[in-house]
């Protein structure tokens, strides 16, 4: 079978793997998409992200949906042929955290697809996949495969601006109009947030947010633009970027609350930390999700509009172009990779 495999920077490849067999406790499934991530272009063009480094070859990919094909000894779930949703994360279920009902920040965790430990947890973007059987999550009805492939990011999204508080009947400034930026938009917008602005510095992105919802749009590198706003209740960074986290800081009201979503570079990054004093504003981290897969799942299926943010679907026996393409933010949005289509 075809697996998309990176082996270090700017080295990806696909490769034929091994079919897997489904083990104790596993599901196997016929992966049909898998969304190409941020961290997913991160490994290819710098061989890791964050502070995680590549260290062996890995396959990608943690946003897998696809068919259940059979199991394990000791597992059950869905029915052979149901259309699922992969859950990326195993948690260890023992640590702190996860005591604590955060297992979103499990110090043991597994995720698809992660250099975060050594060995790498292979990820999903191979023709089948065995995972946990617990991992698998059926299809609300109605909810066609492409736009379920959006629920990994959403979900990420969705615990953001669960993150951020109640923001009903509040302004939210988002920076930063990737994919997951334009999903908190939509995130925002279903928690009931009055008004979203919506930041970045190219067009086409401005437009992608517009489809999930953006009730203003503002170019990032323009000062002067009207539609920056004089005070939004909560600010959430999703551009990745110190420029971003300034803007929140700066443009949050006094007592506001700002989350940091988007992975800044490994190392140090500067901020304006005398606004978080003398403004009070609390400053908050988000990362990953646990629960709100199951919410994603739901709000994909009530929003058939978000299937405007999947810009290309590419063979997996072109991902090269894929990543090209994904790269890419002036043309694109979500890119995924189909394992349904037989190579040439």
């Amino acid at each position: 079978m075809l697996g998309c495999v990176i082996h270090g920077a700017g080295d990806l490849r696909v490769d034929e793997l091994p079919t897997p067999e489904p083990g104790p406790g596993q599901a196997l499934v016929a992966v049909r998409y898998g969304g190409v991530c941020g961290s997913d272009l991160h490994y290819w063009l710098h061989g890791g992200v964050g502070d995680f480094r590549l260290r062996e070859p890995m396959v990608l990919g943690h946003e897998v949906v696809g068919t259940v094909l059979a199991y394990g000894s000791g597992a059950s779930g869905p029915v052979p042929g149901t259309p699922v949703a992969v859950h990326p994360a195993t948690p260890c279920g023992v640590c702190p955290e996860c005591r604590d009902g955060r297992r979103n920040v499990c110090r043991d965790t597994r995720y698809l697809g992660s250099a975060a430990r050594t060995p790498h947890v292979q990820g999903g973007f191979a023709a089948e996949l065995a995972v946990p059987a617990d991992q698998l999550r059926p299809l609300p009805q109605g909810l066609p495969l492409e736009r379920a492939a959006l629920a990994e990011p959403l979900s990420v999204a969705l615990h953001a601006v669960r993150r951020a508080g109640d923001v009903a009947g509040r302004h939210v400034l988002v920076t930063g109009a990737g994919p997951i930026g334009c999903l908190v938009v939509a995130a925002a917008k279903a928690a009931g947030a009055a008004r979203v602005t919506a930041t970045d510095l190219l067009p086409k992105a401005l437009e992608y947010a517009s489809v999930a919802g953006a009730d203003i749009l503002v170019r990032a590198d323009d000062p002067a633009d009207p539609g920056w706003p004089d005070e939004a209740d909560t600010a959430i960074e999703a551009s990745g970027v110190a420029a971003g986290l300034d803007s929140c800081l700066h443009r949050v009201r006094r007592g506001g609350v700002v989350v940091q979503l988007g992975m800044l570079p490994p190392g140090r990054s500067p901020f304006a930390g005398n606004l978080v004093v003398s403004r009070e504003i609390e400053l908050r981290g988000a990362f990953r999700f646990d629960t709100e897969f199951d919410a994603a799942l739901e709000l994909l299926a009530r929003e058939p509009s978000l299937a405007g943010l999947v810009s290309a679907v590419v063979p997996v026996a072109e991902a090269g172009r894929a990543f090209e393409l994904a790269v890419d933010r002036a043309a694109s949005c979500k890119v995924l990779l189909d394992f349904g289509v037989p190579a040439s």
